[in-house]
């Protein structure tokens, strides 16, 4: 039985493998950028393009960043001001940022440690940190798949060019206020105007 179990093991092991693969090369083909991010491997990636469609939807990175749950939520009291996790939102593409946020800790990228050390300040201040974390990820995805999306037009799907607003996995980070206000509605039905490369 040990054997059998070990051989099933071995067996999806190598599928996975091979899936991988596959999803690898199905993301290739858009010419998205995203999994040149640290932390944003061939699942996250497609999961990103699957869940987030047509990324121009969504008019700003606030309102991106309300619809998958990493804009911060006000939950100020009196004279107290704070905010909370938002437990809204897309769940899977939330757990692409949480996966991406830990790796890029695990590696010790130095954005990504400045950013959560500047709201880590003691034991109870992990959520908040992560918080934090993930909205600037999520700006750092907007941007991108904007970015890609010009590229697109541009150049039909999968087309490839070189231009001077390519994201690296360590000095992407943008300069962006956590507690952006979360906005209701991201979608539009207006016209959508002429795309720009995000800065």
């Amino acid at each position: 039985m040990a054997r059998e179990l070990i051989d099933d093991i071995r067996r999806i092991d190598q599928r996975k493998h091979a899936l991988d693969l596959e999803i690898t090369d199905l993301v290739d083909t858009t010419g998205t950028r995203l999994m040149e991010l640290c932390g944003i491997g061939p699942l996250g990636a497609a999961s990103l393009l699957i869940e987030v469609g047509d990324i121009t939807r969504f008019p700003t990175k606030a309102h991106f960043a309300s619809w998958n749950g990493t804009a911060p939520i006000d939950a100020s009291s009196g004279a107290h001001t704070r905010h909370r996790l938002s437990r809204a939102g897309n769940r899977r593409i939330n757990s692409v940022l949480h996966t991406m946020g830990q790796t890029q800790r695990r590696l010790k990228i130095p954005e990504a440690l400045k950013c959560y050390n500047q709201h880590h300040h003691g034991p109870h201040d992990e959520l908040k940190a992560m918080r934090a974390l993930k909205r600037r990820l999520s700006d750092i995805i907007y941007r991108t798949m904007i970015n890609d999306a010009l590229d697109t037009t541009r150049t039909g799907p999968g087309g490839h060019q070189d231009h001077d607003s390519h994201s690296s996995a360590a000095g992407s980070q943008p300069h962006t206020d956590s507690s952006d206000k979360p906005l209701h509605g991201p979608a539009t039905n207006q016209p959508k105007p002429p795309l720009k490369h995000a800065s």
